[in-house]
Order: structure tokens, then sequence, then C-alpha cells
């Protein structure tokens, strides 16, 4: 009954799916494993188990804690833990990962929930490849991939990199990208604004997150094939799908008072603080607070030992998979 007061769309659509694996899983994160037990039907091994996995999911996507405006580059992968667009953001982020329609039409109900622990243990393994402690984990700095100058988080950009990263696993390209990272990820601070570029031209969420995979695979391609920045700009100037970028490095903020705005605030000192952030030794990219690992410059199979001097900070998948 919606004549007294709509409902929310995400909402709508989690009540219309409710004993469907991705429902489940988002309600299951959405408050990490507590609150009203949608799974109870479960056995109680398998109410175990997806409360522990969205309990763990829920603090790879929003440790350390947004606060703004921006004072530190420790920011989580997912913005706020609690928002108007976090619940949105979790079942989308399910379906995109586990390659559901986002009407859930042909998905089944879970009955035994063995789908929905599926559905979860799929979507901690792409975000442990985000960001986390796990050998898998790239890595990937919020501020440069999820994160506005202006310190505003972006859904649009988060769902995008998710999508990108699944095209770069499926063709085996991520040693690839590790080799042309500090350049990618240069070319995304260097232009912010084309994510709102985006956003704007196909809509946020699931309106515009493909069109950015898109753009972030074309950018990691033409950087592959030796392009300078100068030369991948006048590539996407000639795309088919990408004429209507504009690709300007200016910062600049609307002045509405003598006071500094918190946007303001938080571009000044993301623009500073980028300045002197960590980098990995290995691939030259840089380096976040939940996925740091410490690597023997010299390994220990050739007799290095764990001195200060022979210790650095790289990635974990630079350190466990790509330097061997």
């Amino acid at each position: 009954n919606q004549k007294a007061s709509p409902i929310d769309k995400t909402e709508l659509k989690l009540l219309q799916s409710r004993d469907k694996p991705s429902a489940l899983a988002a309600r299951a994160i959405m408050r990490a494993g507590t609150g009203h037990k949608y799974w109870s039907k479960f056995s109680e091994e398998v109410i175990k188990k997806v409360e522990d996995l969205a309990k763990e999911i829920y603090a790879l996507l929003f440790t350390p804690e947004y606060k703004t405006p921006i004072k530190t580059l420790d920011l989580p992968i997912a913005g706020k833990g609690y928002s108007a667009q976090t619940l949105s953001l979790i079942f989308d982020l399910i379906n995109i990962v586990n390659n559901v329609k986002y009407d859930n039409k042909n998905t089944e109900a879970d009955k035994t929930g063995d789908t929905t622990i599926n559905y979860l243990l799929e979507t901690r393994r792409i975000l442990r490849r985000i960001s986390s402690t796990h050998a898998s984990s790239l890595g990937l700095h919020p501020v440069v991939y999820f994160y506005s100058l202006s310190g505003r988080y972006q859904p649009t950009a988060f769902l995008g990199v998710v999508e990108f990263l699944k095209e770069l696993e499926l063709k085996r390209q991520l040693n690839k990208f590790t080799e042309v990272r500090p350049k990618f990820e240069n070319f995304l601070v260097k232009y912010k604004d084309i994510v709102n570029q985006i956003h704007y031209k196909f809509g946020s969420g699931l309106k515009g997150y493909k069109r950015l995979a898109e753009l972030y695979y074309t950018i990691f391609e033409q950087l592959s094939n030796g392009l300078i920045e100068e030369k991948v700009v006048q590539h996407l100037n000639k795309h088919p799908v990408f004429l209507f970028l504009q690709f300007s490095s200016e910062k600049s903020f609307d002045i509405i008072t003598s006071d500094f705005s918190a946007n303001t605030k938080s571009a000044t000192f993301i623009l500073e603080a980028l300045k002197s952030a960590l980098k990995c030794k290995i691939c030259g990219g840089l380096i976040h607070i939940n996925s740091i690992s410490i690597d023997h410059k010299v390994r220990k199979e050739d007799g290095g030992l764990g001195s200060f001097d022979n210790a650095q900070l790289t990635h974990l998948y630079c350190n466990t998979t790509y330097k061997n």
C-alpha cells in the first residue's frame, strides 16, 4: 500500500524480492549481520555464515568512518554506512557482482540460504580485490577512485570500478593494469570531473556505471598501448561514445561567502595530501591504509632478511602476485 506515502524504489524492489538471495544479502550487509533476521528461516549454520559474511563485508565497505570536510585520506570505499543511498548501493553492488538483473525476475527464492551465501562470498571476493588485507588486494585508493575532489562520495564511480575490475579479471589483465597504474591514477586525479560528466550524460548508479567502466577500460587500454596522456585525451575526443567529454585540469568552486565552504576545505586538503601520499614501491600506485603490505626487496627465497633496509611498502597484489 503506497497511497499514504510512496515507498523508496530500492525498498520496494527489496520487498518485491524479499525471499531472493540478492535482497537477503543486501539486508544482511546493511546492518552488518544484525537487526531483523530476514534470513531466520535458514539453518543455524547458514544463519551464522550469513551474519559473519555480512559483518565482514560491511567493514570492507565502510571502514574507516567517513566524515566531512575531508581531513584525512583514510576514507572508506563506500561512503557513509547509513545514508539515503547506502541500501541502494549495496543492492546494486550485489546484483552487479553476481550478474543478476535488477528486476530479479529470473531469480528464484532462496529456500536454503546457499545462494545467499554464494552471493555474499562473491561480493566479499570483489571487495577484497578492491581494498583489503587479502593477498589478492589491489588496494585501490578511495580518494582516487570513489570521491570527487570536493570529498563527495560517488556511487557511480564505485560501481563503475567494480565493472571495470570484472572486465580486467575476465581478460586476465590485472598485471597489465598494474604496469600502467600510476599513469591511470594520475589521469583520474587530473581529470576528476569526468565522473560527473558521465553522471550528467547517462545518469547515476545503474544508469551510468557501465559507461564509466567502458571509459576506464578505454583509458587503460590506450595507456597499455603506450599512449601518453595527451594522446589518450585526443583518442577520447574522437571516440563515438565520449565525444561530449571536456578535459580540464582546472580546479574551481563557486564562491558564495567570505568563509571557506566544506567543498573548498576538502579539495584543498585532498590536493595537498595527494602530493605526499604513500606509493607502492613496486607499481608506483597510491597506497591506502586498509591495504598495506611490507615486502622483502630481496625475497626470502633469495636470502633476503627481515631487516629495515630490506623492507618496502607495497600493495598486497603487487607483493604476492605481480612481483612473482
